[in-house]
């Protein structure tokens, strides 16, 4: 079983710069085995990914509307993941979630495809 813990996110005016980080844990667990990918959900919308992680084969991978703006990597304590967002827009505002899947790269598929998910944290970005 895996666990992780989000913590980060909060309100921001447009423009603005918010750092969230994911620490995952476990029985057995290994950093290594893992894809650790960031999702977001906004009301009446469908769950997205924003970025992912590979420790496996160091890739990574942003999407189109945070590319140039989000930056996925892992943090300085041990097993976390932390996502940089700067140059926030009012778009940006949702509901963001960390996940894992025992891949361990990148998965090439929607939200359902990862087994564990931390608690969610919501970003607000408004002037």
């Amino acid at each position: 079983q895996v666990r992780l813990v989000q913590s980060g996110g909060g309100s921001v005016q447009p423009g603005g710069s918010l750092r969230l980080s994911c620490a995952a844990s476990g029985s057995g667990f290994n950093f290594g085995d893992y894809a650790i990918a960031w999702f977001r959900q906004a009301p009446g919308k469908d769950r997205e990914e924003v970025s992912c992680l590979s420790p496996f084969d160091r890739n990574t991978r942003v999407a189109h509307f945070a590319a140039g703006r989000f930056t996925i990597s892992r943090g300085d304590a041990e097993n976390t993941v932390v996502l940089e967002m700067n140059s926030l827009k009012p778009e940006d505002t949702a509901v963001y979630y960390c996940a894992a899947d025992n891949g361990p790269v990148c998965v090439d598929g929607p939200w359902y495809y990862y087994d564990y998910w931390g608690q969610g944290i919501q970003v607000t970005v408004s002037s």
